[in-house]
């Protein structure tokens, strides 16, 4: 048998010559793979949506120096608040060139609660943006009044079932993360108690605390030292699947008995849609490893966080899970806009 024979068509120089610009037009264009070779070649910018002064900020700014040492160019923090955290990140969603110079510090509200809440954001959160990292996550619980006849979440899920609506509890705002996740302990735990928004944390707290309302569901940070022996306000939970490093000794509500449940508030590091691959996994590889080192997970201890390295890949499939599940409870607690 007469082994095949594969013929390489040889042009003309004529005809080689007219068929170069084909060619190359299938091709990525020279300069942009050059570019990309050498990224960084000058300032990277994080946008961060919110003041200065607050634990996401400060923990940009801890490791926005380090990141520089590693990248070989300057990286600076850029504060531009405004529309609770979505004004920044549609500002960022429309720059160009997507080129990796720009990316945002987004919270979990802006990409995950408010899309549900405002139709008009003026930015897709899954089809205008590639997630880096997973950044830092804000362990969220709930604290009872000491008071309460109720020493644990089995008690409290006890005493609301018999005595419907009139229990309440506190939240940062209506439509946070705080007011989702508690709506969703009352649709898993078939319990009615009665939301009640607090402008902050610390309001929420202290409502508690005064003996207004009963419950809150606060980031950890705005109770830690406040529920101490003899405070008047008690930690129950932390309202996801595992402890968190930041107060060991507190149980999970799953632990507690409450499965399906897993909020926390978390911030995420993303890139405009079309940012070349190389430079965002360069990005990912970079901050992911800071991430996991000591000294980065002890300094945001000190700021009530806990660093959350995630590949893009997570990051991307975390955020289509929390959208998904925050679309459900939205429209069955008929949560509105404020």
């Amino acid at each position: 048998m007469t082994p095949a024979v594969f013929r390489i068509p040889v042009l003309r120089r004529r005809h080689a010559l007219g068929a170069l610009p084909a060619l190359l037009a299938g091709a990525l264009p020279i300069g942009a793979l050059a570019q990309e070779a050498r990224w960084p070649s000058r300032t990277v910018r994080i946008v961060v949506p919110f003041a200065p002064g607050g634990s996401a900020d400060v923990a940009a700014r801890f490791l926005a120096p380090r990141l520089s040492e590693r990248l070989g160019q300057p990286v600076i923090v850029e504060n531009r608040p405004g529309a609770g955290g979505t004004l920044a990140v549609q500002q960022v969603a429309k720059s160009t060139p997507a080129d990796g110079y720009t990316i945002v510090l987004a919270a979990a509200g802006a990409m995950t609660i408010s899309p549900h809440l405002n139709p008009n954001l003026g930015y897709d959160p899954v089809a205008d943006f590639v997630p880096i990292t997973g950044f830092a996550r804000i362990p969220l619980v709930l604290v009872a009044y000491a008071g309460l006849p109720a020493q644990n979440v089995k008690e409290l899920i006890a005493l609301a079932k018999r005595e419907p609506g009139r229990l309440s509890y506190a939240t940062t705002g209506n439509g946070s993360a705080m007011h989702l996740g508690g709506e969703t302990f009352k649709a898993i735990t078939d319990t009615f108690v009665v939301h009640i928004p607090y402008r902050g944390s610390g309001p929420a707290v202290a409502a508690v605390m005064g003996g207004e309302v009963q419950l809150a569901v606060v980031d950890l940070t705005s109770v830690m030292g406040r529920a101490d022996a003899g405070s008047r306000v008690r930690m129950l939970a932390t309202l996801g699947r595992e402890r968190t490093s930041l107060a060991p000794q507190l149980p999970s509500l799953h632990e507690s008995g409450v499965s399906g449940l897993d909020v926390s508030g978390w911030f995420g590091l993303f890139a405009p849609a079309r940012t070349p691959a190389p430079v965002v996994e360069r990005l990912n590889s970079e901050i992911a490893t800071m991430l996991r080192t000591d000294e980065v997970r002890e300094r945001f201890k000190g700021f009530g966080i806990e660093p959350m390295p995630t590949t893009s890949a997570g990051l991307a499939q975390h955020l289509r899970t929390e959208l998904a599940g925050y679309a459900v409870v939205v429209k069955r607690a008929g949560i509105k806009a404020d």
